[in-house]
């Protein structure tokens, strides 16, 4: 039970790890370290987050918060909802892509600020599950239902900026894309592939980073007449896009996009993850922006993007971070400046990419390590002594041609690997040059 309460969020088997009685007492644990008055809670479409809700809500409201019930919602709309009905916290009940098994929670503090391993997750855990909270309040909190998809589609769409028509298909993934896409509907010519709820995720796992989820989409888009193609995950903050000819867009690409379209608008600092291509801090500059590495992790995402005020971030895993979303994840939003790019251009989708993606990049590859990993960083130093070095998440070296980051998974014994190199040839041979110095 104590192993399901992660780094950025809590998420188990539900049953068997995450309970209707774990949910009860963690209501009444968030409500005793964060002491907010109102609280928003939406769920996702898993059959047993309807019960979990009823449950976390009984714990916040005995121990005298009030519950704002957003019912049927997508993380980015609990986001928006938390700093748009100036809330003091919010959860959304859902385990995003994984399997229809599992649940969880994703908590936030007012104005969306995540409540992470670093700043209060392992306090509430503690508290859960020893049971050490103060006797409930004579008043109890009450549950005020509220249907946030009005304000929130409201506030996406004044973003709108389409020259004419755009046609796109979106893989729902049978979960909260259907609710997500909304916001996009009357604006952009929408066809859905699988867009009705089912928990139990029957067509694919929805996980747009596991590129083989997208083989039906890519067949959708090749065999019709679309702009581009769109996947959600399984709470709809994140999103994967493929071209009009079907071809899967690298997410650092699409971050580099998106920018050149904020960058319109106005100049400032924008945000791009350690491992993203050097086309992305390339675009960025060109478009007259401040291009900013980021840690991996939305929560130090968010926090260095309010400490800079930066309009937008993006991360490889395809979460895409607006300060006009409380610095969090706005899937549609992303969408919808990819359509305003399309809809302002003579070219297609798979032209404007076409100057971005000008390096070679080998993904990332996972490997199993039996040193410890400063042992690993260490050798990789010492091999390359000319080495630009930056330790911000791990560790990134920078050479001439090529480059690479070296970091240790959050929740597995693994090291991961991302380089990049300005040939093919290159990249395969430093590739495999650096994994058999972290294999041996």
């Amino acid at each position: 039970m104590a192993g399901i309460f992660k780094a950025y969020d809590i998420r188990g088997i539900y049953g068997k790890d995450l309970t209707e009685e774990l949910a009860y007492r963690i209501g009444r644990a968030y409500v005793t370290f964060l002491k907010p008055r109102t609280v928003v809670v939406g769920h996702d479409m898993r059959p047993h987050s309807a019960p979990l809700f009823e449950a976390l809500a009984r714990g916040i409201t005995e121990q005298g918060a009030d519950v704002i019930s957003l019912g049927l919602c997508s993380t980015p709309m609990s986001y928006f909802a938390n700093g748009f009905l100036k809330a003091d916290g919010s959860i959304i009940i859902t385990a995003s892509h994984n399997t229809g098994e599992w649940n969880g929670f994703k908590l936030c503090r007012d104005r969306a600020i995540p409540i992470s391993g670093a700043n209060g997750i392992y306090d509430i855990e503690a508290m859960a599950l020893n049971q050490t909270f103060p006797p409930p309040p004579a008043q109890p909190g009450t549950i005020t239902p509220h249907d946030i998809l009005p304000e929130y589609k409201r506030h996406i769409r004044q973003f709108a900026r389409l020259k004419k028509p755009v046609k796109v298909a979106i893989d729902m993934a049978n979960a909260m894309g259907i609710m997500e896409s909304k916001v996009l509907e009357g604006l952009i010519d929408i066809d859905p592939l699988y867009g009705e709820y089912d928990g139990s995720f029957p067509h694919h796992e929805a996980n747009p980073l596991v590129t083989e989820t997208l083989e039906d989409l890519q067949h959708m888009v090749k065999n019709g007449h679309y702009d581009f193609g769109i996947a959600f995950d399984g709470d709809a903050d994140r999103a994967g896009f493929v071209d009009e000819k079907g071809r899967v867009i690298p997410m650092d690409i699409i971050t580099a996009l998106i920018a050149q379209e904020i960058l319109q608008e106005e100049n400032g600092p924008i945000f791009y993850d350690l491992r993203s291509s050097w086309a992305v801090r390339e675009t960025i500059e060109q478009a007259g922006g401040e291009a900013l590495m980021s840690r991996v992790g939305h929560a130090f995402i968010k926090q260095q993007m309010r400490d800079k005020n930066a309009r937008f971030a993006g991360e490889l895993s395809g979460h895409y971070y607006f300060k006009d979303n409380f610095f969090a994840e706005s899937s549609s939003l992303a969408a919808l400046y990819v359509a305003n790019l399309v809809s302002e251009s003579d070219v297609p989708l798979s032209e404007l990419i076409k100057p971005i993606q000008r390096y070679f990049a080998s993904g990332e590859i996972n490997s199993r390590i039996q040193t410890k990993k400063e042992d690993l960083f260490r050798r990789l130093k010492d091999q390359y002594p000319n080495a630009r070095i930056t330790e911000l998440d791990g560790l990134s070296m920078e050479l001439d041609t090529w480059w690479f980051n070296v970091r240790a998974s959050n929740t597995e014994p693994l090291i991961r690997l991302n380089l990049e190199a300005v040939t093919q040839e290159q990249m395969e041979t430093r590739r495999d040059e650096v994994l058999n110095l972290i294999r041996t």
